[in-house]
């Protein structure tokens, strides 16, 4: 019979499948390269993600991680605080970034409302964005959640948490992906292309 594996190891490897994406073998396979690495190296990645738990915070303001009390956005003066962009999650900001066209601030939930996950909208920042829209000078809300069930039923609620506040709320269009052929697109996609369309 082998001998197991000694605990150290198996102790982290069940520590990085908690880690979205991360299973059994990818877990394995972080370790078995973390053994590798010298005393100092391994002992230098702790220390990075002590820092990580210690030192980076949700943003005061919109949620979005920040190594102090504002994120680089909210303390930009550069950036537009009339349109509040709302976001599920810190990836999406990412992503909205990478394109470099929208220049107005963020606003990220922490997730989407799921009956089937037990997220209520009183888990989410759902009242903070209700608040910073009725504190400032905010003209538009662009809820930019997901396109799926999870995603509509949050921005359906946010839209209605917003009634009433003298503010413009969005919702990016959605349709046709550039490249594809419409013979292809699935029922959801074709109407939502359709009522979506602007002139040319």
């Amino acid at each position: 019979m082998s001998r197991p594996l000694p605990e150290p190891v198996i102790n982290l490897i069940n520590e990085l499948r908690k880690l979205s994406g991360v299973g059994e073998k990818t877990a394995m396979r972080y370790v078995l390269n973390l053994m590798k690495r010298s005393p100092e190296g391994v002992r230098a990645l702790g220390e990075t993600l002590y820092r990580l738990a210690e030192d980076v915070k949700p943003c005061s303001v919109c949620g979005f991680v920040s190594d102090g009390d504002l994120c680089d956005f909210c303390s930009d003066p550069a950036r537009d605080g009339h349109q509040i962009c709302v976001v599920e999650g810190v990836a999406v900001v990412l992503a909205l970034e990478k394109v470099g066209d929208f220049q107005g601030l963020y606003h990220v939930l922490g997730g989407a409302i799921s009956a089937l996950r037990g997220i209520t909208p009183k888990k989410l920042r759902i009242g903070e964005i209700v608040q910073r829209v009725s504190d400032g000078d905010v003209r538009e809300v662009i809820l930019a959640t997901g396109a799926d069930a999870e995603g509509e039923t949050t921005a359906l609620y946010v839209r209605k948490m917003l009634e009433g506040l003298p503010v413009k709320v969005t919702r990016p269009a959605t349709g046709i992906p550039m490249g594809s052929s419409i013979e292809f697109l699935d029922a959801v996609t074709l109407m939502r292309a359709l009522r979506g369309r602007k002139e040319l």
